[in-house]
């Protein structure tokens, strides 16, 4: 008879594991890497999702940024992604030469967040004061076909440069940029990124750097809408007295089309009830605001994120 309680008492506790387990919802938030501003606040949405969305188990991942976050998404190996909004398109449409072989249809837009700035960083004593002094340096432009590296490309050719015309061409994340730089073996790089991202801030009080100007007409060249001139206001890193023109491009918060309505709702609503945490997170997020969330999606919206801007009086 004891046996039997034991044997009883063993199956009904392995029965109750699996429904925990089965009920268990998996979050997995895509960033980039530790050193740049995707990362940070995709920890922050960990924090709120994990809180706001009962039974859930959220995890944050490291990655190489927007273009493997959005096919990471597509093959169900993550519930939410941070992404620019030009890849985004070209995964979207399915721009093979952006490392996008066909179009990423269970694509799915959550908000739109807060501006990437391309921060185009020369160290002082290059002698670089603009980008017509970039030909024949050495230039990191970010993992190859990461965001940052896509928007270097369309900015070049904009200016009428490619990478033949640097001495040397380096494909490297945003700490390792900066590392070369500190020592000396790089001459200028691109971050496309927030404000204030830690890798910059890192560079600019250990030696003195120039931000280089991209001018409007530059931008207009680019003539892309996700592209709009940008700001980055003075001060924002140690000896950056000016404000510096640049290029802007939106960032948004993507999901894929597996993910349930209830969640993603739950996703949508908990965030913007929770963006003092974003903040605390990274000084970026202050530019995200909910009215400008449901406008103009790359990739529809999910159908849980338009529930809650319907909820709100954003979309009728």
């Amino acid at each position: 008879m004891k046996a039997f309680l034991r044997k009883t008492l063993i199956i009904s506790a392995a029965a109750c594991f699996a429904v925990s387990a089965q009920a268990a919802e998996f979050i997995n938030i895509l960033t980039g890497g530790t050193s740049g501003v995707y990362y940070p606040l995709g920890v922050a949405l960990s924090q709120i999702y994990g809180k706001a969305i009962p039974d859930s188990k959220t995890s944050v991942q490291a990655t190489k940024a927007s273009a493997e976050n959005l096919n990471l998404l597509q093959a169900g190996r993550g519930e939410a992604a941070i992404s620019l909004g030009d890849s985004l398109s070209d995964a979207w449409k399915g721009k093979e030469d952006a490392g996008f072989k066909t179009p990423l249809g269970k694509l799915r837009t959550i908000a739109a967040l807060y501006p990437n700035y391309i921060h185009f960083v020369a160290a002082a004593d290059s002698g670089i004061k603009s980008l017509a002094d970039i030909k024949g340096k050495r230039i990191s432009v970010g993992a190859p076909k990461s965001g940052t590296e896509l928007n270097v490309r369309a900015i070049l050719k904009a200016a009428g440069l490619s990478y033949q015309d640097f001495s040397r061409v380096e494909y490297l994340s945003y700490a390792e940029s900066v590392e070369l730089m500190k020592n000396r073996q790089l001459d200028v790089t691109l971050l496309s990124s927030g404000l204030g991202v830690a890798a910059l801030r890192d560079l600019a009080t250990s030696q003195k750097v120039v931000f280089l100007t991209i001018p409007a007409d530059i931008v207009a060249k680019m003539n892309d809408p996700a592209f709009q001139v940008g700001i980055i206001p003075a001060k924002t890193y140690e000896g950056q007295d000016a404000d510096v023109t640049t290029v802007a491009i939106q960032n948004y918060l993507v999901t894929r089309s597996g993910v349930s309505t209830d969640t993603v709702y739950t996703m949508t609503k908990s965030m913007f009830e929770n963006l003092d945490q974003m903040v605390a997170a990274h000084a970026a997020a202050k530019l995200i605001k909910r009215e400008n969330a449901a406008k103009n999606p790359p990739a529809p919206l999910h159908p849980g994120a338009e529930k809650y801007y319907r909820e709100v009086g954003l979309l009728k």
